[in-house]
C-alpha cells in the first residue's frame, strides 16, 4: 500500500503529533508499506529530512517551533505524482485543508487522526485577537464542517470520540485507533538509570518524572506547586521544552524548590529511554491529552503513572489498579505522586500489561485495517 501522510507538525517541531507521524511511518514501512510524508517547510536545510515533501511555510509567531504552510500550493500535483492509495491527515489546520483539496481533485480517500483539542488552546495561540469563548465557538463550527469531509476520522481514545460527538461533529466513519508505542525500545535500563542519576545528582532521591512539550495547557506548574507537599527526598525531573518554560522556571523559584527540580530540555533517542529508567514514578497533571503518549512510554519502561483525572487518562488508567488519577489541586496531585512512588507489585504489573496493549504492531494493524476500509468504500462509490 502507498500512504501519504500530510501533517501540520513534523521535525524539527517536537510534539506528540510529530512523534506519532515518525512512529507511524516507521511501523508501516516495517510492515512493507510505502510511506510519503508531506509537511510544512522548517526553512533551514539542516532541518529538512530526506524524502519528505515540503510546502513553503512561515514561522508561527504565536507558537515558537511551529510552521504555517502558505496557501495556495501544488498539493494536487504532488499527490498525483505519488499516487497514494490513501491520504492520512494529522492535524486540522492548513495541511488538513490542503489534503482535502488534493483528495477532492484526485479522488484518493482520506483518514484524519484527530489529536489535538483545538477548542481549548485556540485562545492561547490564535493570531486573531478575540475573546476566548468566541474563538472556541468559531473553532467548533470549523471542526463540525471540516471533520465531516474525510472518509474516516481516527481518534486515539474513546473519550476523544465522545467529545467530538458532543460537539456536534458527524463524521462519515469514526474509529478508535491509537498510535502504537515501541514497547521493545521503552524498557527499563539499569545502565541508563545509573548514567542519568549520576548526571543530575539524583542518587539517594526518589525521582518523579514529567516528559512532554512545556506548553501552558499541560499544567506542569501544578506539579511544581505540589512538590513541597511530597516527602523531602522527592526530586522532580522535567524533560522537554516549549513556550511555558520561562514561566515554569519562575514557578520553581516562587515555590522555593529550585534545589529539587531539574529541567533537561528536549531529549531524544536512547537518552529518553535512559531518563525514563532514572525515574521512580511518572506524573502528568495535564487533562489535555487525547492519548498520553509519554505516559504509555513511561509505563512500558516500568514506571507507575499518576495522571490528571480527565480525557485520555480515564480511558486507560484505572485508579489504584494500574496507576493513579488525581484532581487538579496540589494536595491531590502530591498524594497521587506519592502513591505512584510506593505502588505495590500488582499495580506495577498491571501498568506494564496496559502499556503492552498499546504496542506498535497491534495499533498499526488497526490503522491499516481502517485504510483498507476507506479504500474499499471509495472503490464502491466509483
Amino acid at each position: 500500500m502507498r500512504i501519504a501522510i500530510m501533517t501540520d507538525s513534523f521535525y524539527p517541531t517536537t510534539d506528540g503529533v510529530a512523534v506519532a507521524v515518525r512512529v507511524t511511518k516507521e511501523a508501516l514501512e516495517a510492515m512493507g508499506h510505502e510511506v510519503f510524508v508531506l509537511a510544512p517547510d522548517p526553512g533551514r536545510e539542516e532541518d529538512r529530512l530526506p524524502g519528505v515533501r515540503y510546502f513553503p511555510s512561515v514561522k508561527f509567531r504565536k507558537y515558537e517551533g511551529y510552521y504555517l504552510p502558505i496557501l495556495p500550493s501544488n498539493q494536487t500535483e504532488i499527490i498525483e505524482e505519488i499516487k497514494p492509495d490513501v491520504i492520512h491527515i494529522r492535524g486540522v489546520a492548513i495541511m488538513a485543508l490542503k489534503a482535502l483539496f488534493a483528495s477532492h481533485n484526485t479522488h484518493v480517500p482520506t483518514v484524519l487522526t484527530y489529536d489535538t483539542v483545538v477548542t481549548e488552546v485556540i485562545g492561547m495561540y490564535s493570531p486573531v485577537k478575540l475573546p476566548k469563548e468566541t474563538l472556541a465557538r468559531l473553532a467548533t463550527v470549523y471542526l463540525r464542517k471540516m471533520l465531516k469531509r474525510p472518509n474516516a476520522i481516527a481518534v486515539p481514545t474513546p473519550s476523544t470520540g465522545r467529545e467530538l460527538e458532543a460537539m456536534g461533529v458527524k463524521p462519515r466513519m469514526l474509529e478508535v485507533v491509537p498510535t502504537g508505542i515501541d514497547t521493545d525500545r521503552f524498557r527499563f535500563s539499569q545502565e541508563g538509570r545509573d548514567t542519568i542519576r549520576a548526571r543530575y545528582g539524583l542518587d539517594g532521591s526518589r525521582v518523579v518524572l514529567f516528559v512532554g512539550r512545556l506548553s501552558f495547557e499541560k499544567n506542569v506548574d501544578l506539579l511544581i506547586r505540589s512538590l513541597p507537599l511530597m516527602e523531602p527526598d522527592v526530586r522532580l525531573l522535567i524533560v522537554g521544552d516549549g513556550p511555558a518554560r520561562e514561566s515554569l522556571e519562575k514557578a520553581v523559584d516562587d515555590t522555593g524548590v529550585r534545589d529539587r527540580v531539574t529541567f533537561t530540555g528536549y531529549i531524544h533517542g536512547d537518552e529518553l529511554v535512559y531518563h525514563y529508567s532514572a525515574a521512580d514514578a511518572f506524573v502528568s497533571p495535564s487533562v489535555f491529552e487525547t492519548q498520553g503518549f509519554t505516559v504509555q512510554e513511561a509505563m512500558s519502561a516500568g514506571l507507575v503513572a499518576a495522571c490528571g483525572n480527565g480525557r485520555a487518562f480515564t480511558d486507560f488508567i484505572r485508579d489504584g489498579e494500574n496507576g493513579y488519577l488525581f484532581d487538579l489541586d496540589e494536595k491531590s496531585c502530591a498524594a497521587a505522586a506519592m502513591n505512584a512512588l510506593s505502588a505495590p507489585k500488582e499495580v506495577r504489573d498491571a501498568s506494564m500489561e496496559t502499556a503492552l496493549s498499546y504496542g506498535i504492531r497491534p495499533c498499526t494493524e488497526k490503522l491499516v485495517a481502517l485504510y483498507e476500509k476507506v479504500i474499499e468504500s471509495r472503490r464502491q462509490q466509483e
